[in-house]
């Protein structure tokens, strides 16, 4: 398939398109109207510094379904031990941040440019863009962030500084999402990691056309910072 070149108009080619590594579209920008039509879609941003924008939606999709996530007692034990304070949006930058400088198997460079850090805080200022944060007295050792649109989660990247400290702010993500009857976290990429937490690979087809289905529901925009709850026994 081929990989198209992007114009200045903000629009994208189909997303079953996309060649065998799941590489759509190179070039446009990073503004929010093309990043909310490109989640709209099922394609995302994903490229590393000194390469033009790279446009994705690669075929399997990695997707966590709230219902299957897997709450391993040990974890449980440690969330209701009160060792970790969970909030929504406190300090949604210092999570990107942390992300960024996160080192990870198999990548020399991070991926999260500072193009792609003053997107997302603008997605972010707006309403769309979301963080988890788990705290240890005060202080943020773990989180993770992303782009919620309609009835999805748009799972962007995670990081830790303390054991089970991405985990923790997954679990209670997961509780939110379920109460607002979320369909779906769209974890993107396949890995042991995710799937020893309940994600499971579909084809970018059924990803669509849930996608499709989920782009109905409104979308909860606004900041989280006010959203706690007990976590599920």
């Amino acid at each position: 398939m081929p990989v198209y070149q992007l114009i200045d108009e903000c629009i994208f080619p189909p997303a079953e398109h996309a060649d065998a590594e799941g590489l759509l579209a190179v070039g446009g920008d990073l503004s929010t109207d093309r990043l909310l039509l490109a989640y709209h879609s099922g394609i995302f941003p994903w490229y590393a510094e000194g390469q033009p924008i790279l446009w994705w939606s690669p075929d399997p999709r990695m997707v966590l379904f709230p219902k299957d996530f897997k709450r391993r007692k040990s974890l449980r034990q440690r969330i209701n031990s009160g060792f970790f304070d969970v909030r929504f949006d406190h300090n949604f930058e210092a999570v990107i941040d942390n992300c960024a400088r996160m080192k990870r198997a198999g990548q020399e460079d991070t991926w999260i440019v500072d193009e792609m850090k003053l997107a997302y805080i603008e997605l972010h200022r707006q309403g769309y863009a979301h963080s988890v944060e788990t705290y240890v007295q005060g202080k943020l050792v773990g989180g993770l962030y992303g782009v919620s649109i309609g009835g999805t989660f748009f799972g962007e990247s995670m990081f830790h500084n303390e054991r089970d400290a991405s985990k923790v702010a997954l679990w209670h993500l997961v509780d939110l999402l379920t109460q607002w009857s979320f369909h779906m976290i769209d974890v993107q990429q396949d890995t042991e990691h995710l799937r020893s937490m309940g994600a499971r690979a579909i084809s970018r087809n059924k990803f669509l056309t849930l996608l499709a289905e989920s782009n109905k529901a409104q979308t909860k925009r606004g900041p989280w910072s006010s959203t706690m709850h007990e976590p599920y026994e």
